[in-house]
């Protein structure tokens, strides 16, 4: 009358272990009728070996047996892993209190005594099934939620570990905006440096930041309690740029009617950032390259030899290798100063930190031109992030600042820069022009790739080897 109920209770065999055959004969049929699948053992050790090799969901243990007693087989199933927990019922004859309490101290769950009741048997079996059922069912959902938790404590500090670093990130590099992966990569360059005494070598196009990044190395050094000194090596023709950097006595040359401290004795202690360095005349070079290789130099007109201790960080935006090999840049120079060198990624490979650039421009604005901006057109973000910026940062700046000249009321209203034809992009690489192309027909397509008047076939190319461009020139399509 219980068969389905109780066979589905719990999985696995009950273990009968009765030196008497007529009580395992007895016990066997009664429960295999319930839909119990049955195991007897009329041994002791052949009961243990029986367990441990496919552990049961419940055992009928009798007491009194031969070699081993029940009590003894209970204690060594309960010291195995593989059989600790399950329930273990005894049969007995012995009615003395201490017997029982040995029974449970050795790890016995219930007692059931000779001669028995069916009604009683099948009860106490049941009962105790299900309590194991409901035991592993709750164990199977503490460890799936233990589980559970753990992930989510796993994820919570790797979430906490990336927000520390962001917030470090931003506390340490304040003027840089953004968290594109090439400009998380370049900070992390930085962040290597910094700490080290390593001349630095800041690669990338006009506009982009390099003087920012120069900062947050100086920052994160050793050096950073001593201001740093800056010098535009494209500004000064040679004889007043050595003058710059090295100083002069008075009378030194025409002119010269006062005597001037240098920019290297200036920066003495602390860190000398040459900007646009490929530009620096090849005779005011071999007098850096001196000051690299033994910290010395001589101001003009002084024989006297000076001796600093300083750290360079230089900068350009040229091929300094192709000008080394033209010959218009020394080339041990060249390698004094290549010891690490940071490329700074241009605005149109890191279109995801746009708007928080254009944020940040609206924020430095607003105050000094009396006007507070609360949203920008969904449609002049995308404009502004479809847009390839030669000028980089520095151009996207000029263009906010009129926007913020020209917008009247708390909406910025943006008029992107026209894109440049071809004539006038040819001091753009080529991958620029072509990035800017696929670009415009993605624009004109809605940025359907495939299909007819798609833009693969408007550009003549298959769907897959269009993906494949956009994904090697990083064109994205803009949220919308």
């Amino acid at each position: 009358m219980h068969k389905n109920r109780d066979a589905i209770t719990i999985s696995g065999y009950i273990l009968i272990v009765d030196d008497e055959t007529a009580n395992l004969k007895l016990l066997k049929e009664l429960l295999s009728r319930e839909g119990y699948q049955v195991r007897p053992a009329d041994h002791p050790q052949l009961a243990i070996d029986s367990a441990l090799l496919q552990p049961p969901a419940l055992i009928l243990l009798d007491v009194r047996m031969p070699d081993i007693d029940g009590f003894e087989v209970c204690k060594r199933l309960k010291q195995d892993d593989r059989t600790c927990d399950i329930p273990i019922i005894f049969i007995s004859a012995l009615q003395d209190v201490q017997d029982k309490i040995r029974g449970f101290e050795a790890g016995g769950v219930d007692f059931i005594s000779k001669p028995f009741q069916e009604e009683e048997v099948l009860a106490r079996v049941r009962t105790h099934l299900e309590l194991r059922s409901m035991q592993l069912h709750l164990e199977e959902l503490v460890e799936k939620r233990t589980a559970e938790l753990v992930k989510l404590k796993n994820q919570i500090e790797q979430e906490n570990i990336y927000l520390r670093k962001e917030i470090e990130v931003k506390h340490k590099h304040e003027e840089i905006i953004g968290n594109s992966e090439p400009l998380r990569n370049m900070l992390s360059s930085a962040e290597q440096v910094a700490n080290t005494e390593s001349t630095v070598l800041i690669l990338g196009e006009t506009g982009t930041g390099k003087e920012l990044l120069a900062r947050a190395i100086h920052k994160l050094s050793p050096r950073r309690d001593r201001q740093m000194v800056t010098l535009n090596c494209a500004a000064l023709p040679a004889t007043l740029l050595e003058s710059e950097l090295f100083g002069r006595e008075k009378g030194a040359y025409t002119g010269a009617m006062t005597r001037q401290i240098g920019r290297f004795e200036i920066a003495d202690g602390s860190t000398i950032f040459l900007d646009e360095i490929g530009e620096m005349p090849l005779e005011v070079q071999a007098k850096l390259l001196r000051v690299l290789q033994e910290g010395q130099f001589e101001r003009l007109g002084n024989p006297e030899t000076i001796s600093v201790n300083v750290r360079i960080i230089a900068s350009t935006n040229r091929d300094l290798a192709r000008s080394v090999a033209e010959g218009r840049f020394r080339e041990d120079l060249y390698y004094r100063l290549n010891v690490f060198s940071i490329t700074v990624p241009p605005l149109r490979d890191r279109i995801e930190d746009i708007p928080l650039l254009v944020w940040a421009f609206i924020k430095e604005f607003e105050k000094p031109m009396g006007k507070a901006i609360e949203k920008i057109p969904q449609k002049n973000m995308d404009a502004l992030q479809r847009y390839p910026w030669p000028g980089n940062i520095r151009e996207l700046k000029n263009v906010i600042e009129n926007a913020m000249i020209t917008s009247k009321g708390r909406i910025l209203q943006v008029n992107r820069p026209a894109v440049l034809s071809l004539n006038s992009q040819k001091d753009l690489k080529l991958e620029a022009v072509e990035r800017n192309h696929i670009i415009d027909v993605l624009n004109k397509t809605s940025w359907r790739v495939s299909g007819q008047k798609g833009a693969a076939e408007i550009l003549g190319l298959k769907p897959t080897t269009l993906e494949s461009k956009m994904i090697k020139l990083g064109i994205t399509r803009p949220k919308q």
